[in-house]
């Protein structure tokens, strides 16, 4: 049997809401082993003159504990 935790994490990118989850792993990654998923819990954006310019994410990273 496995048994699987979820942490919430927010990230950012300049580029889109895909590069910012990417970034959301990245991150991630670096201290947590064993990731499984990534679930997309929220996305919003900056605007500025009518245009996107910082994407967000609010994603649930789900990794398997040893």
């Amino acid at each position: 049997m496995a048994v699987l935790k979820v942490i919430e994490v927010l990230a950012n990118s300049e580029k889109s809401w895909e590069d910012a989850a990417k970034n959301a792993v990245a991150h991630a990654s670096k201290s947590v082993k064993n990731i499984k998923s990534v679930y997309i819990n929220e996305q919003s954006a900056t605007v500025e003159n009518g245009n996107m310019v910082n994407y967000r994410v609010n994603v649930k990273i789900t990794f398997e504990v040893d």
